[in-house]
């Protein structure tokens, strides 16, 4: 056999194959990035069938979509009203995109339960949409994230509202690493909450807008964060939530309740752990009493911290540390601004009769350091009844915060177009109002 000497034979074919390779190599790249990256479609007039998807051949239901999409893709879905429920149990790693397209114009309704579930979905973003009840539904929660095997779920920029029957938004049974965040929330129904996060881990609730727009009285705190199942789901007291820069006004529930609420079961064990608090604004323009602006009961390590609870209210108390099954334990309130510019604080009839309502033996530890107090002027009111008071605070501000007046507060409900006051994105909504009445004058004290 003859030995081919030829050396640029050699290095040719070794070039050829290389060349080869590389294209190989670029095909199955180009094509991942293209599945990875690939934008479908959703439409009131669409179809669900396996050889649509597309823009001029989009599909129905996004519960069909969220079957039949690759990790990583966008689903846009296109204006008009979609009744039934929507089921977002798949698992993605790197995560999906459900949008509306035109923002807010999907509306999301169902008759017969849930609007939306989750309870095995991973990896999932819904952002932009309009979601509520049917007005004929007598079953309960507009949407519910459950179960272990629901986590790495984003809801953000929707507007929650109108639940005919319950909780606005259930985040329960062993869920883990839910992020809700710049969404308008209002009207939930019953004795229930907009968001009820409820034996869970890692769930961080910010940049949201809380209000009610009707009078409802018996309904319950804004966001309740409480474990009522013990160890059933794996999980003993909700851990790691944070409540963070959001804010909370127009109140209109039941008197006995609060904007954010930290337990509420009085269980054997801590209902919640490790939960920040933190700036927050909580506005009490409402005519309608409450309870107090923030209640802590049978939970430990809790830190309220950089708030801001201005107006009467009215209530009975700013802060209500109350005990449940077990005492209040670590708990630290500090950096905060408690202002009521009407002079309230400590007149008869339960109206603003203290800033902390803390009975004894409902606490194991709290701490408080370097708050603001504010009476319009008056003096701040000293109950010797609560184990909490002003003089435990070494660092305590009293004086004016130069808040602005509250009159003039729009309620922002969403008419189909644009929200009330003139705003057309719920991020409006929020700086509006955090800059107009959150917002301390030059040479506060805060």
């Amino acid at each position: 056999m003859a030995i081919n000497t030829n050396r640029n034979f050699s290095t040719k074919h070794k070039t050829r194959a290389c060349l080869y390779k590389a294209v190989l190599l670029y095909l199955i790249v180009t094509q991942s990035v293209s599945a990875f990256a690939q934008t479908h479609y959703v439409a009131v007039d669409g179809n669900d069938a396996p050889d649509r998807g597309s823009q001029q051949n989009p599909w129905a239901t996004i519960s069909y979509a969220i079957d039949n999409v690759a990790d990583g893709a966008t689903i846009l879905v296109g204006a008009g009203t979609y009744n039934g429920q929507v089921r977002l149990d798949q698992k993605f790693t790197s995560g999906i995109v459900i949008r509306s397209m035109p923002l807010y114009q999907a509306r999301l309704r169902h008759s017969n339960g849930s609007s939306v579930i989750c309870f095995t979905c991973q990896g999932v973003t819904l952002e932009g949409f309009d979601i509520a009840h049917s007005a004929n539904n007598n079953r309960g929660l507009v949407i519910q994230i459950q179960t272990s095997e629901a986590r790495n779920v984003v809801l953000r920029n929707n507007i929650i509202h109108d639940s005919t029957n319950n909780d606005l938004l259930k985040i329960n049974n062993g869920t883990r690493d839910i992020l809700v965040q710049g969404n308008l929330f209002y009207n939930q129904a019953g004795s229930d909450e907009h968001i009820d996060i409820n034996s869970v881990e890692n769930v961080t609730v910010i940049d949201n807008v809380f209000f009610n727009s009707t009078s409802q009285e018996v309904t319950s705190s804004f966001v309740l964060v409480k474990d009522s199942n013990g160890n059933s789901d794996g999980i003993v007291g909700s851990k790691d939530i944070k409540i963070r820069r959001n804010i909370f006004f127009n109140w209109q529930g039941n008197s006995g309740q609060s904007f954010v609420r930290i337990g509420e079961d009085n269980t054997p064990t801590f209902e919640a752990e490790n939960v920040l608090i933190e700036n927050n604004l909580m506005l009490g323009n409402s005519s309608r009493m409450m309870r107090s602006a923030f209640t802590v009961g049978g939970s430990k390590d809790i830190r309220f911290q950089f708030n801001t609870v201005v107006g009467n209210l009215p209530s009975r108390s700013f802060t209500r540390l109350v005990r449940g099954g077990l005492p209040n334990e670590n708990i630290s309130l500090n950096n905060n601004i408690w202002s009521d510019p009407t002079g309230t604080l400590g007149t008869e009839g339960f109206i603003g009769a203290d800033v902390f309502e803390a009975l004894s033996g409902a606490n194991a530890s709290v701490t408080l350091d370097n708050n603001v107090y504010y009476n319009g002027g008056d003096a701040i009111p000293a109950d010797i009844g609560q184990e909490v008071n002003i003089e435990d605070d070494n660092n305590a501000k009293i004086g004016n915060p130069q808040l602005p007046s509250q009159t003039g507060i729009v309620v922002p409900v969403y008419d189909g177009n644009s929200f009330a006051g003139g705003f057309s994105t719920i991020r409006q909504v929020f700086v509006h109002l955090a800059n107009r009445y959150g917002k301390p004058a030059a040479g506060s004290i805060a």
